[in-house]
Formats: structure tokens, sequence, C-alpha cells
């Protein structure tokens, strides 16, 4: 235990590396055991830690297996030596009396997930980049101990060490985390820990986004954090009220869309609000086009606030091309790819199926996305220029035509029940028009009728889109306020709801977590960081899920191949999606594994066989392998790991070939309560609710 002034802080739980069966897990189990037998050791809990000697883990009290991260960083600027055992790396890296303190006093927050009252404590890439972002503030702000604060070195976490900029330039940088990694969590880590900053003397911060959706939903994260940030967050509801949270002498949590900044009239320059230094514009997602200084936002809010400083946060990189996000924010000063997030088990991979072919339509009724089509998101639908309109209106037409979205609401259909058969969860479906939404919803009811969700409060499938009364008059009952769509949101991530789908447009595509996710249908036009953040709605981590899929029905591979190479030119590591054929391969590898253990065994009657003699063979099966050395271990890790390679590859031919193996080699696996796999939660049984609900 690590005790700070008498108080039992931190429980750390040590397996003895020569012992056979000892591992992590067995250690995260002792934890579970003390918790029930020691409730009281843990009232003062922050930090939770298991090690078998060679792998270490730390985590928060009431958290899940999959919650707890190793700590990759001892002084944080470069990952430690991988020859360091992990557990020099927590106690070196984590347990110091200054980094421990730090975490507890800054980076421990309490969620409400959905009525269960959830610890949440940063991970090494959120811990870094705060205290290296705070320095960089003060060097931007040209505040009292600035250049200290640099030269005590706090630490960056980044791929690339980059230095930061001169002191006064009022630009603190970029802080690139990959979507799912945490990033919300970040800024409101950095927003308590900017504002107990003594040199700052009381900041005002402004959190800038650039759609109303993302705003709520950062307010929201803002608000269950405001112990950390020692005041309520505010939102401003319009230009007007935004003048007035701004003009105050200090303090302030300041929630905005880019919008707000703009003067009533094009061309006119904005008042002058304030002239402190100590106030700090946080912007989410810092690359879009508005960031222009002729009459565009980087101009309005200098001539709002013009000794404010700028820090931006973003999931994916910044084009080399943007030059105008870069004078607005800086370069990056700290950076977390998909590679790394996907081996600590930050998020998980993505795969990518496309389905194109599947659909066969002929050549003539088949989209085609112009090359040069401009990217569409959200409100562009209506408000953009008469081109691009006439443009969107052609293509639209032919994604939406009739005999289309009937066959596309067919494999949808077939394709989301076999994937509940491996791998209980949710999906979206992104379409192009909120027209296409309402179609293809009534095409899914009309094979699924029990399906039907027109009731809030019952229904596995949705529509959740905007609209008004001018709307035609079967789209309003897919039309909800404003609390409607976020009680649907409550239930969609709750993992155990029976809203199993919902068909989009723009909503839910960015700042939204449902970690049950696991597959995504798109059929819609996107492409760079609008593709890049839809994607990763199914990269969350859950239980044991072992990837995300994403289901291509209009040729997007070469889109997404553009969005990688943006990626790679900044310095990232790791793919944007794997193609499905690499999980196709796993499995295929691990079944190999699955059938060696059971060599010389005859399971034949699993598939051929009476009830009974499907019974009689799971005794001697098991029979078999405990008869191998270590078999059982053998056993039930290679069915987990067979499992999970299998629930990424389904539907795919090769997954629905062997799917009857798999299945016995689970029954076999399930013998033993201790071999429990997570196909035990996500199998055949899944299904039978599913279809029990419809």
């Amino acid at each position: 235990m690590l005790f700070v002034n008498g108080l039992p802080l931190a429980v750390l739980e040590l397996k003895n590396a020569a012992a056979e069966n000892a591992t992590i897990w067995s250690a995260f189990q002792q934890l579970q055991t003390y918790q029930t037998g020691v409730p009281t050791l843990f009232a003062p809990n922050a930090l939770l830690a298991v090690s078998d000697g060679v792998e270490a883990r730390v985590g928060t009290l009431g958290a899940g297996r999959e919650w707890f991260k190793p700590w990759r960083t001892i002084g944080g600027e470069t990952l430690a030596d991988a020859h360091l055992p992990e557990l020099q790396v927590v106690i070196a890296g984590l347990c110091a009396p200054r980094r421990f303190l730090d975490l507890l006093r800054d980076f421990i927050v309490f969620e409400d997930d959905g009525g269960r009252i959830v610890k949440k404590m940063a991970g090494y890439h959120q811990f870094h980049a705060v205290q290296v972002a705070v320095g960089e503030t003060l060097r931007a702000a040209q505040l009292q101990r600035g250049a200290q604060q640099l030269q005590a070195g706090q630490g960056r976490y980044e791929a690339g060490r980059k230095p930061g900029g001169q002191p006064g330039d009022r630009r603190v940088g970029v802080v690139w985390h990959t979507q799912g990694s945490g990033k919300s969590l970040t800024m409101a880590f950095y927003a308590g820990r900017i504002i107990r900053e003594p040199a700052m003397e009381n900041p005002t911060l402004v959190v800038l986004t650039d759609r109303n959706d993302l705003d709520d939903q950062l307010f929201g994260t803002f608000s269950r954090c405001r112990d950390l940030l020692r005041q309520p967050p505010v939102q401003a509801e319009s230009r007007a009220h935004l003048r007035e949270l701004l003009s105050v002498a200090a303090g302030g949590v300041v929630f905005t869309t880019i919008h707000k900044f703009f003067p009533e009239e094009k061309g006119d320059r904005h008042p002058m609000l304030s002239d402190r230094r100590n106030i700090v514009v946080i912007a989410d997602e810092a690359h879009r086009s508005q960031y222009d200084f002729i009459d565009g936002y980087a101009r309005h809010t200098r001539d709002a606030l013009p000794h404010a400083s700028f820090i931006g946060f973003t999931g994916t990189p910044i084009e080399l091309t943007d030059a105008n996000t870069r004078a607005v924010f800086g370069d990056y000063i700290s950076v977390y790819d998909i590679q790394r997030a996907v081996q600590d088990g930050a998020t998980v991979p993505i795969y990518y199926e496309s389905r194109l072919a599947r659909l066969a339509l002929d050549e003539a009724e088949r989209p085609k996305i112009d090359p040069g089509f401009e990217e569409a998101t959200e409100g562009e639908e209506v408000e953009r220029k008469e081109k691009l309109k006439t443009r969107w209106a052609q293509l639209e037409a032919v994604v939406g035509a009739e005999r289309r979205l009937e066959l596309l609401a067919s494999d949808i259909v077939e394709h989301f029940e076999k994937r509940l058969e491996a791998m209980d969860g949710k999906a979206m479906i992104v379409c192009m028009s909120r027209r296409i939404c309402v179609e293809l919803y009534r095409e899914i009811v009309k094979l699924r009728p029990g399906w039907d969700g027109t009731d809030d409060e019952r229904g596995a499938l949705k529509v959740v889109m905007t609209g008004s009364a001018s709307d035609p008059a079967n789209w309003q009952q897919h039309i909800r306020s404003k609390p409607r769509r976020e009680a649907l949101a409550n239930r969609f991530r709750d993992p155990k709801d029976p809203f199993k789908l919902v068909l989009v447009r723009d909503m839910w595509l960015t700042g939204f977590d449902a970690p049950s996710l696991h597959t995504m249908y798109i059929d819609k036009p996107m492409r760079g960081h609008g593709l890049m953040q839809a994607i990763t709605r199914v990269n969350r981590v859950f239980r044991d899920k072992p990837g995300g899929l994403v289901v291509d029905y209009l040729g997007l591979a070469q889109e997404l191949k553009e969005a990688l190479a943006t990626y790679t030119e900044s310095g990232g590591t790791g793919r944007t999606a794997l193609d499905q054929d690499e999980a196709v391969a796993v499995m295929l590898e691990k079944y190999e594994v699955c059938c060696g253990l059971f060599h010389g065994f005859d399971w034949c009657h699993w598939t051929t066989g009476t009830p009974q003699q499907r019974l009689g063979l799971l005794p001697l099966a098991q029979e078999h392998i405990l008869a191998q050395e270590n078999g059982k271990e053998r056993c039930v890790g290679a069915v987990r790991e067979l499992s999970q390679a299998f629930a990424l590859a389904v539907p795919h031919e090769e997954a629905l070939r062997i799917r009857d193996d798999v299945a016995f080699f689970q029954a076999a696996g399930r013998r033993s309560p201790s071999a429990r796999t997570s196909s035990t939660r996500y199998g055949r049984s899944s299904r039978a609710r599913w279809r029990r609900r419809a």
C-alpha cells in the first residue's frame, strides 16, 4: 500500500512472477476480493495497481478490467525503455510523491454513467499532455513563472518532440489525441489545472466548438466535472449573452459556438470585450475553414479578446496545407496516435468491409461520387451554395432510389443479425439525407416489424434527426425535441437497452460515445477529418469488445486512403481502418490453434447429433483437454482469442463456414465456470434475446 499522511491512498497487488498461475488478472481479482472483505480499506482509495512481475496495470475503484491500463512513461517526454519492468515504470512514473499528489488533486473525476457514479483517472497521455499544456500556456501568455515551468521538465508525451513558440505569442499549441482516447476529459483536466495555476490569477476560459451538438456534449462533460473546475460552466445563449459573460474582471468557464463571435453584419468589427492576458480560448477540433484572419473566427476573437491565448484539441491531425490553424494555435505539443492508443488498450482497432457489390445493382443504378465532390457536413445539405445543392440533390436521388433502399435494408438486416450472433452490441447507419433516413427506416421495419421504434420508450430501431413542423407529415414521428433526443442518447449508451440500431444523417457522428457500438454502416459521402471522426464512433473500449467494424455501401475506400495519407504526413502511426480480410486471417490462425488442441477428438456429432449426443460430447471434450499439459489454461486462452477474432470477421463467408466449430469450442471451454469467456455474453443467446424482443 501507498500511504500519504497515514491514509492508504493506493493499493498495489503484486503476484510472484515465478508462480505458474500468476497473472495481472488474478491480481485484479484479488483486489475485488479485498473490496468485499475489507471495504473500509478502500474508502480513501485513489489508485489501484496490479502486477505479475512482468506486466503492470493501473485503474480506479469500481473500474472493470478493460479500464486498467498501462502507464508507459516516467518523465513524460518519451516512452519508458521497453526493457524496464512495467511495475518499475508505474512506481517511478506515477507513484513518485509529486506526480502522485498531482494525480490525486487534478486528474481524478466522478461522472454519472447512466445512474451509476463512476470514478475516472487520467491516463499517462492525458496527465502529461495537461502538464506541458499548462507550461506552454504560461509561456504563450507571458505570465509569471512561465519560463520556470518549462525548465522544470514537467514532461510532454508526443510522437515527435517540437519546441514551443515564443514567449507572449498567445499560441499555446495543439493537443492531438486520437478519437476515443479521452480527449474531452483531457480538456476538462486541463481546464481544472489552469484555473488552479496561481500565475493565471483566476483566468477566464472560453471553450469553443463549431456545432451546437458538440457544444452540448462537451458542456455536459465539463458540468459533470464542476468540482474540478471549482465553478459551474455556463453556455452562451446568444451573441449578447456571450459578450455579457466575457465582460467580467476574472473567472468563468464559458461555452460558445464559433458563430457567436461573428458580428451581426459581414465585414463589421467585433467590439473589444476584455484586454486581460489571463483569458484562454480552448477550441475543440481545432482545424476548420473559419480560422482565417480576414473575416473569420481568427480576426473576430482577436478583436474581442486581443490578449487571449489559444489552445486547440483535436482527434484528427491538422493538414499540412492548413496554415491558418497553425497561425492561430501553434504546432503540436502532445500527440497520442492510433497505434499507441490501440496498443495501450485506450481504443480498439477499426476494421473496414466494403459491401457495395452486395447490393447487386446495375452499373447505371450505382451512385457515382465525383472525385471533386465537396465535403458535406452538418447543415450544408440546405445552406451551401446552389452548385453544391444541385450536385448533392442529384447524388441523393440515386442513393435514395426505392429499389436501392430495399436492397440496402435487406442487406443491413441480414448483416447485423449475423453480427449479433457473435457479439452483442449496437450499430449505427449513416444516411445521406433525412429523407433517406426516414425511407430506409420504413424499409427495415417492413422486414422486421418488431423493431419499430416510433415510441421513444420502446423499439429496437430509431431515427435521430432534427426538423420542424414544415417537414413532411411522415417525418414528424422521427423529429424530437432536444430533451427527447438526449433521452434516446442515454438509451443507446445503455448496453442493456433493446434500442440497438439507429439511423442518423449528421447527429451523433462527432463527440458521441456509446462504447457498445461496434458496427457502422456508411451510406453517405464523407471525407477527411469528417470521415475520420465518424468511423471512430466504433473504436470505444467496451468489456471484451475486440474491435469495431465500418461497413461501406458507397465505395469510400479512396477517401479512407486519403484520410490516412493526411494522418501519416502529420507523423501519426498505425492505420485508420484495417481491411476485414486481416481479421479473417487472424481468425483462421486462432481456429487452427483450437483445432490442434482438439486433435484426435471427434466432435462431428456437435452438428449432426441429437441434443443428448451434443451434451454428451462436452464432458469427453473436457477430459481430452485436461489430459494435456496446461490444457485448461491453453484452451481457455485459445477459445477466447478465437471468439474475439470470430466476432470481428462475422459475417464473412469464412466465419460462417466455421461457426459451428467455434460454437463447439466455446461450449467446451465453458464447462468450468472459470473458463467462461466473452463469447458467453456475446454468443448465440444474444440473438435469441434479440429475436424474442422483435
